[in-house]
C-alpha cells in the first residue's frame, strides 16, 4: 500500500472524510539541498493533505500529516479549514518548480515538494476544490503555471474571447449605425436642396 493510500485509510476514513490529494514536502531552507526521502533530518516525513467530509454540507480542510522514522503509522498534526487559506504561491510561473508557499489566516509555510510534478498535481486538485466548495472568499493563486489551473483558465480565456468578439461586433454595429445616420442626414439635405431648387425654378417660370 502506498503512503498516500495508507494516510487516507488511517487518518481520514475513520472520521468519515475522503482524501482528495496529498503532497510529500519538507520545509525550505536558505541553502537549497536535494530532497531526501527521510524528510531532511531523518526524523519524519511530512505530507500536506487535502480532504473533504462525506456528510453534507461538505467541509474541506488541509491537514499536515507526519510519519516518524521507524514507524509505519501516521500522525495528524496541524489542520486548517479551506476557508482559512488565503494565498497559494507557486513561486515560478515559467518553469516546473517544486517550491510553494501556503498562506493561512494564522500561519505561513514555505515548502518544497518531493517533485515538481507532485506539486503540480496537488495544486490542480487544490484549485479545483476551492472553485467547487468555496463560494464567498476563494484563495489567491499567484505565480502558478497555467496548466495548474486546468480547464478553468481555458474557460476564462474562451469567455474573454467571446466577450471581446461581442464588444467588437457591438462597436462595428454602432459605427455602422453612425454611418447610416450620417448617410440619412446627407440624403435629407439633398432632398431639401432639390426641393428648394424645384421651388426656385418654378418661381422663375
Amino acid at each position: 500500500m502506498s503512503a498516500k493510500s495508507a494516510i487516507s485509510k488511517e487518518i481520514f476514513a475513520p472520521l468519515d472524510e475522503r482524501m482528495l490529494g496529498a503532497v510529500q514536502v519538507k520545509r525550505r531552507t536558505k541553502k537549497k539541498i536535494p530532497f531526501l526521502a527521510t524528510g531532511g533530518q531523518g526524523e519524519y516525513l511530512t505530507y500536506i493533505c487535502l480532504s473533504v467530509t462525506n456528510k453534507k454540507p461538505t467541509q474541506a480542510s488541509i491537514t499536515k500529516v507526519k510519519q516518524f522514522e521507524g514507524s509505519t503509522s501516521f500522525v495528524r498534526r496541524s489542520q486548517w479549514m479551506l476557508e482559512q487559506l488565503r494565498q497559494v504561491n507557486g513561486i515560478d510561473p515559467n518553469r516546473d518548480s517544486a517550491e510553494f508557499d501556503l498562506l493561512f489566516e494564522n500561519a505561513f509555510d514555505q515548502w518544497v515538494a518531493s517533485t515538481a510534478s507532485e506539486k503540480c498535481t496537488f495544486f490542480q486538485i487544490l484549485h479545483h476544490t476551492c472553485q467547487r466548495y468555496l463560494t464567498d472568499r476563494k484563495p489567491e493563486f499567484i505565480n502558478c503555471q497555467s496548466k495548474i489551473m486546468g480547464g478553468n483558465s481555458i474557460l476564462h480565456s474562451a469567455a474573454d474571447s467571446v466577450t471581446s468578439a461581442v464588444q467588437k461586433a457591438s462597436q462595428a454595429l454602432n459605427e455602422r449605425g453612425e454611418r447610416l445616420g450620417r448617410a440619412e442626414e446627407k440624403t435629407e439635405d439633398l432632398k431639401n436642396s432639390a426641393q428648394q431648387f424645384a421651388e426656385t425654378a418654378h418661381k422663375v417660370h
